[in-house]
């Protein structure tokens, strides 16, 4: 958990590749940036555009989950059903973080779909 924390917090991020299910939408988030910082806040900027939420890395052990991986990696934002950024609020699982991309997959409950969800450091 601690490296998902501190790869998190350094540095800038850009969606580098999201699948919703069904359809690569990553040209969605073309041009934002974003900031996971110590608060625990998120912000993504794109021109003069802010959309502001939260974040969190948990330990996720004590559900029902049968993956090996018990570490999520938590994104909301408060923001109307139809934005593209409710896309991203989940509870992601983390497939991979290295000092430069992190990972993240999850599989819906509702329709099954699994979504994929990468940050690229800028």
């Amino acid at each position: 958990m601690a490296q998902a924390n501190q790869v998190a917090q350094n540095g800038t991020w850009r969606i580098s590749y999201f699948w919703d299910t069904d359809k690569d939408e990553t040209s969605n988030f073309n041009g934002y940036e974003f900031s996971f910082n110590s608060d625990g806040s998120l912000v993504a900027v794109r021109n003069t555009t802010t959309v502001n939420g939260t974040w969190s890395v948990t330990n996720s052990s004590s559900s029902s989950s049968s993956s090996s991986n018990d570490v999520d990696f938590n994104i909301f934002f408060s923001v109307p059903q139809d934005s593209d950024f409710d896309d991203l609020i989940d509870d992601w699982d983390i497939i991979s973080i290295t000092d430069n991309t992190i990972e993240l997959t999850d599989v819906s409950g509702g329709n099954g779909g699994t979504d994929f969800l990468t940050f690229t450091k800028i």
